[in-house]
């Protein structure tokens, strides 16, 4: 069973909608996986989704209303096979966490199943309209149907 992980700043808005997304895929597809999600600050431990998230979510028939924060921790890269990050600013602050060469191997951009080595980032919402968490479901949408298809 593959695990995976995906990584934002606080674990409201990007990286929950991955997860969801992930988790949507999984039970329509019937994938062997276990999904997570995680910020890399500690802002938001223990909260839900950002509330304009779930709404997007839900509006696109994903379902966030369980997910609850958590920060990243070093176990992490002992406990998942793939830790995908939204931005350059969260691949540093991962990166930071352990100096081991094997743990920086399972550290990628989630873009990058859609854009190869292109380290392109998934703009942050959180200051911005719905059109832009709209435009951020579409982004992690296609990544994570690319990647449902890459595990198949």
């Amino acid at each position: 069973m593959q695990k995976i992980l995906f990584v934002c700043l606080g674990n409201i808005c990007r990286s929950p909608l991955a997860e969801g997304i992930m988790l949507h895929l999984k039970e329509k597809h019937g994938l062997p996986l276990e999904i997570d999600s995680a910020g890399t600050a500690h802002y938001h431990i223990g909260e839900a989704p950002d509330h304009r998230t779930i709404a997007n979510a839900a509006k696109n028939g994903v379902d966030l209303s369980k997910l609850r924060a958590r920060q990243f921790q070093v176990s992490d890269f002992e406990d998942f096979d793939r830790i995908y990050v939204m931005d350059t600013s969260n691949y540093r602050n991962v990166l930071s966490i352990s100096d081991q060469k094997q743990h920086h191997a399972k550290v990628r951009f989630l873009l990058d199943v859609v854009f190869p080595n292109q380290n392109k980032e998934v703009p942050d919402p959180y200051y911005g309209s719905e059109k832009d968490f709209e435009a951020a479901f579409q982004l992690v949408y296609n990544a994570c149907e690319a990647l449902r298809l890459s595990l198949v």
